[in-house]
């Protein structure tokens, strides 16, 4: 199992999206519309959203991946 796997679900607001991953905001809702970010989910307020961290962290291990196969 990797380490995804073993660690709980967390939900993690923008600022720490953009921290986890050195992207900025326009960039990551550009991803996001291009498909290639995963999309937030929708919480309880109108406005509110967050990431799952497992998302995340996955799309974050795809880029290592990718980076190490080129």
């Amino acid at each position: 199992m990797t380490q995804t796997q073993n660690t709980p679900v967390t939900l993690l607001k923008r600022d720490a999206v953009t921290a986890r991953t050195a992207l900025p905001k326009s960039t990551l809702y550009a991803l996001i519309a291009k498909g290639d970010f995963p999309a937030p989910v929708k919480l309880t307020g109108a406005k509110a959203v967050a990431w799952s961290s497992h998302a995340v962290d996955g799309w974050i291990a795809a880029r290592i991946a990718a980076g190490a196969s080129a």
